[in-house]
């Protein structure tokens, strides 16, 4: 029942999640960052099992720490899309993850990026996306009133419009969005109140 939503701006990339956690009927808790900082640069919103996407999260986040510690280098949002995907494939044949991801980065030469990728390995580099429940009703709303080059204001408010849509819409109160923004100055959360 995870919403996850996400949007490239004219020099940042935006992401949104709600921060419940249920199973069936019933909330266990309702104050999950489902939004990991993998490094200064990079965000992961995440969606699907509980276990499976926390579990797979911070794999991913460990070892691209331990990249940067072996090389000294960092890798590129793309490298690292590029990664979760083999990582989800090879997984598909060995122990089935059901995590729904987007990436968020900003790179110095190619600036920001989103990239879809879904628990079966699919990978799409996108201007907006939502996974989960959200996608079923705010992807028209993305779609009517993204820009390419809209600002951080004016993508919050964009975001606001898609929490509102599927608060009115979608029979699951899900009351409470965490959005976080990654930009040349790194990442941040941002109060959207």
């Amino acid at each position: 029942m995870d919403s996850v939503i996400a949007l490239v701006g004219k020099d940042f990339v935006l992401s949104a999640a709600d921060t419940s956690n249920a199973r069936s009927v019933i909330v266990m808790k309702d104050d999950v960052d489902k939004i990991m900082e993998l490094d200064s640069h990079k965000t992961l919103a995440m969606g699907g099992e509980p276990g499976d996407f926390v579990q797979f999260t911070e794999y991913i986040q460990k070892n691209l720490h331990l990249y940067e510690f072996q090389t000294g280098l960092q890798l590129s949002t793309h490298a690292v899309a590029n990664f979760i995907r083999g990582e989800l494939a090879r997984l598909i044949r060995e122990a089935p993850v059901l995590a729904n991801l987007l990436l968020g980065g900003f790179d110095a030469i190619s600036g920001p990026s989103l990239y879809y990728i879904d628990y079966l390995g699919t990978l799409e580099k996108l201007d907006h996306t939502a996974q989960g429940y959200a996608s079923f009703f705010i992807l028209g709303t993305l779609d009517r009133y993204y820009q390419r080059d809209i600002t951080l204001e004016q993508g919050i408010e964009l975001m606001k419009r898609c929490i509102q849509q599927l608060s009115k819409r979608f029979v699951i109160n899900q009351k409470n969005f965490i959005m976080k923004v990654v930009d040349k100055d790194g990442v941040r959360q941002v109060n959207f109140e």
